[in-house]
C-alpha cells in the first residue's frame, strides 16, 4: 500500500434528539492508505454514514449534530479545524462520495451532463464546453451506452443501476484521492451489484484512490476489501484484513455475521442463522458491551464496561473481553 492518506483519531459524535443526548460514534479510531480499499461493516445504526459524514463536515449544525471530540487527518490536514470555505474546496475535489441512494441523490430537475460537469466546472476552472466533454467521457467509462447524447437526459430516464453509475462518474469526475462509497449497492440486484463494485474497484484501482465502502454485507466486500472494520452501537468492535478477518473472526459479532451469510452448501429451505435479539437503543445504552445482549459468549465482565479495541495478532484488533 501506498503512504497514509486519512488517519481519523477517537472520533466521537454527539445528536441532540428529544430523548437526550445520542452518541451516534464513540470513540472510532481507523485510517486508509493511498490505494487501499477499507470496508467499514454493520447494522443500522452502527455509526458507519455517520463517520463517513464526519470525515466530509457533513454533521450539521450545533444544534443537532457535532464533532465531540477527535482528529482527522486528511494529507496532513486536520479536517475539523477547517472552515467551510475549506472544506468546500476539499469536497468532491480530493475527497468524493457516493451516498447511499441515487433516486433522492441526483437532482430530479437537472440534466445529467450538468449534474456531472459542475464540480469540474467548480473545482478546475473548466469552461461549459470542456466540462460537459470530459463529463460524456465519464459517462462513457463508467459504461452508460450513448454517453454524449444521454447528457441531456434527466435521472428518471436512467435505471437504477445506470443512476449509480452516474454517481460515480460524478464522484471521479475531479480525480478525487479519496472515495468514500456509502452503501453503494443498495436496492440493486445482485448482478447490477457485482457490476457496480468490480466498476468502483477498477476505476480507483487506475486512479490510485483510496476507497471506503461502506456496508452491512460482509458478504459484498469478500471480493473487493483489503481490509475491513466492523462496527456496532458506533464502536469498532473488530478490525483486520479482509483475509484474515473471515479466515479468523475473533469477536462474536463478526462470527454472526459470518455464519448469517447462506453458502452454496446450504440446504434449500433450511433455516437461517440469526444473531438474536435488536440492535441497542443508542439513547439507551447498556453500562458495558453494547453487544452483551446479544452474545451468547457474555460474562459478567462484559456488563460492567465496554471493552477497548486489542491487538490479537499483527494488523488484527478486537474490543471484547475473552471470547475465543
Amino acid at each position: 500500500m501506498g503512504k497514509r492518506l486519512l488517519e481519523v483519531e477517537d472520533l466521537s459524535v454527539t445528536f441532540r434528539t428529544d430523548r437526550g443526548i445520542v452518541r451516534a460514534v464513540d470513540s472510532v479510531s481507523l485510517h486508509v492508505d493511498e490505494g487501499e480499499t477499507l470496508a467499514i461493516v454493520g447494522e443500522s445504526g452502527s455509526g458507519k454514514s455517520v463517520t463517513a459524514l464526519s470525515i466530509l463536515g457533513l454533521i450539521g449544525d450545533a444544534d443537532s449534530g457535532r464533532i465531540e471530540r477527535g482528529r482527522i487527518s486528511f494529507e496532513g490536514q486536520d479536517l475539523i479545524q477547517q472552515n467551510d470555505a475549506v472544506l468546500r474546496r476539499i469536497r468532491g475535489n480530493r475527497i468524493a462520495m457516493i451516498f447511499q441512494e441515487p433516486m433522492s441523490s441526483l437532482n430530479p430537475v437537472l440534466t445529467i451532463g450538468k449534474q456531472v460537469a459542475e464540480p469540474i466546472r467548480l473545482h478546475q476552472g473548466a469552461s461549459r464546453a470542456e466540462a460537459y466533454e470530459q463529463a460524456a467521457e465519464l459517462l462513457k467509462k463508467v459504461a452508460i451506452p450513448d454517453a454524449a447524447e444521454r447528457l441531456n437526459d434527466f435521472p428518471h430516464q436512467f435505471s437504477g443501476g445506470m443512476r449509480q453509475r452516474v454517481m460515480i462518474a460524478m464522484a471521479l469526475a475531479c480525480r478525487p484521492k479519496l472515495i468514500i462509497a456509502d452503501e453503494p449497492t443498495t436496492a440493486l440486484d445482485v448482478t447490477v451489484q457485482a457490476q457496480i463494485l468490480s466498476l468502483l474497484k477498477e476505476l480507483t484501482r487506475e486512479a490510485n484512490s483510496a476507497l471506503i465502502l461502506i456496508t452491512h454485507d460482509l458478504g459484498v466486500v469478500a471480493r473487493y476489501a483489503d481490509r475491513v472494520t466492523v462496527m456496532y452501537a458506533g464502536r469498532i468492535v473488530e478490525t483486520a484484513s479482509a483475509r484474515e478477518l473471515y479466515a479468523n473472526p475473533r469477536h462474536p459479532y463478526t462470527q454472526g455475521l459470518m455464519e448469517s451469510i447462506p453458502g452454496l452448501a446450504t440446504e434449500v429451505g433450511a433455516r437461517l442463522i440469526t444473531i438474536e435479539g435488536q440492535p441497542p437503543d443508542l439513547a439507551n445504552l447498556p453500562r458495558g458491551c453494547a453487544f452483551s445482549p446479544r452474545c451468547k459468549y457474555s460474562q459478567d465482565v462484559c456488563l460492567q464496561k465496554p471493552p477497548t479495541l486489542e491487538t490479537i495478532s499483527q494488523d488484527h484488533e478486537r474490543a471484547c473481553y475473552g471470547y475465543e
